[in-house]
């Protein structure tokens, strides 16, 4: 079993990505992909009057503040178009796709952080009216089912609460705890950079290799988004996942080649 994730920033190439996925299918693998969109949402919130904010928490991570607005273009974007884009591309290769969201089936679901600590200036501060969580429960009856059918699962990273609400949860920490929930061997978190670089935007720092004993000691080096990466890294391969690679989603054959060691691996 194999978890794909591949993010939302510009550069991807997601036709690429799947044809790559598409081969690896027919040719026996059995995988799940989940997806990002974090590029178009800001585009199409600039677009709707309503740009995008980011916040940064006491412990350094950056994460998108969700208003209910906000969560309304997110599953726009990503439960729409991006879902549906890649489900699309997939079909055209003869591959039966099927998308969904976290919400969806209660696939993924966790709780609700209706306020967060934010550090602003200098200064922390609390945000309310928030629509994020972090995924504690993976229905996996549901995703066996999927894939016992020979549908490929396409899966937006929204979970649903306990209370039934609709939330926004890191892609790379929810594509984490499916390879958790599935027992996958591998999980590959693609983005538009190498893998973790030692010295940010240097592509020649990139760092190969990481023992899975010492994941959290290689934070230093994680710059933005590249926080949480690491983060779902080191929750998959402590809970026992056997490999966790990231890679570069920009090029062709970006699926293989990470399955090929390039990029960084986790292990």
């Amino acid at each position: 079993m194999l978890v794909v994730k591949v993010g939302g920033s510009a550069g991807i190439d997601y036709d690429a990505l799947c044809n790559d996925v598409a081969t690896l299918w027919k040719s026996g693998e059995r995988l799940v992909l989940v997806h990002g969109g974090s590029d178009e949402t800001n585009r199409v919130a600039e677009a709707l009057g309503h740009p995008p904010r980011f916040v940064t928490s006491p412990s350094g991570y950056t994460s998108r503040y969700t208003d209910r607005r906000t969560l309304e273009i997110f599953e726009m974007v990503y439960c729409g178009v991006a879902n549906k884009g890649l489900v699309e591309r997939l079909q055209g290769r003869g591959i039966n796709a099927l998308g969904l969201s976290g919400l969806d089936g209660r696939l993924l679901q966790g709780k609700r952080k209706a306020a967060i600590r934010i550090v602003e200036n200098g200064r922390q501060k609390i945000l309310r009216d928030d629509w994020t969580g972090t995924v504690e429960q993976v229905n996996t009856e549901l995703l066996q089912t999927l894939l016992a059918g020979e549908y490929l699962p396409v899966i937006a990273p929204l979970a649903c609460s306990e209370h039934g609400e609709a939330l926004n949860v890191d892609g790379d920490r929810a594509a984490a705890a499916i390879a958790i929930a599935l027992k996958a061997s591998k999980l590959l978190l693609l983005s538009n950079v190498p893998g973790l670089l030692q010295d940010f935007p240097n592509v020649d720092s990139l760092i190969t290799r990481i023992p899975a004993s010492d994941v959290e000691s290689y934070l230093q080096y994680a710059e933005g988004r590249m926080k949480k990466k690491v983060l779902g890294a080191s929750e998959a391969i402590s809970q026992g996942v056997g490999e966790v690679i990231l890679g570069d989603a920009r090029a062709a054959g970006c699926v293989s080649h990470a399955l090929e060691g390039q990029g960084t691996v986790i292990a």
